[in-house]
């Protein structure tokens, strides 16, 4: 009996122990006090890491109205592989002249089709870049669905509609006058007011896009 007062007293001097009495039972003793630690610290590691992984892994909402792709809205969890694909699409976008205000008094309408041209080339080699391993995530496939869709709808129809004529037009005029400024010259095109209002209402779309790109690369 006194071995086993003894060994319990033992016991509080010790965080853990294991108690063999008299009568071949066994017992184990915690200290409370290190239990409430690690109670507490098991509590802030999880606080932690939901706050971490739920900033990480939050919910990103783009309204596709803003785009002018429709009234509907892609709601998705981005990763890593689409926090890339933003930033690429967010660089072309930010130096080149389509992600950026279009100031038709200075502007050269043939350089901004030059320029909308290669980013449709440069964002249809990224999606195609992208492993087939991640195109198949939830997140990835609607991220790249999204932006063929800016290509396909937000950019194809001006340039498909617009490009062939007016550079058609401008070269020729270029040829006979090649001494005239081109932004006065371009200005001399007979559809002039409705290319450029049609011009303009794509460059807010695509600025809008950008700003999207941009969010998400930033979380």
């Amino acid at each position: 009996m006194e071995q086993q007062e003894e060994a319990e007293r033992g016991a509080t001097e010790d965080l853990i122990s294991i108690i063999l009495a008299d009568d071949w039972s066994v017992s184990l003793h915690i200290a409370p006090l290190p239990v409430i630690i690690l109670i507490v610290i098991a509590a802030l590691g999880w606080l932690g890491l939901r706050w971490y992984y739920g900033w990480k892994l939050s919910d990103f909402e783009i309204d596709s109205a803003e785009l002018g792709l429709g009234d509907h809205k892609v709601s998705f969890r981005p990763n890593d592989t689409d926090r890339q694909i933003a930033y690429s699409i967010w660089v072309e976008l930010s130096t080149r002249k389509i992600g950026l205000p279009i100031d038709p008094e200075d502007d050269v309408i043939a350089e901004i089709y030059d320029s909308w041209y290669a980013f449709f080339a440069v964002t249809r080699e990224l999606i195609k870049d992208i492993p087939v391993s991640k195109v198949r995530g939830n997140s990835t496939s609607k991220i790249i669905d999204l932006s063929v869709e800016v290509l396909n709808e937000g950019l194809r129809p001006h340039l498909t509609k617009w490009q062939a004529r007016f550079r058609h037009w401008y070269e020729r005029q270029m040829d006979s006058k090649s001494d005239a400024e081109p932004q006065e010259l371009q200005k001399q095109f007979p559809a002039y007011a409705e290319l450029v209002e049609d011009i303009l209402a794509v460059n807010k779309r695509l600025i809008s896009y950008r700003k999207k790109m941009n969010e998400l690369v930033r979380g």
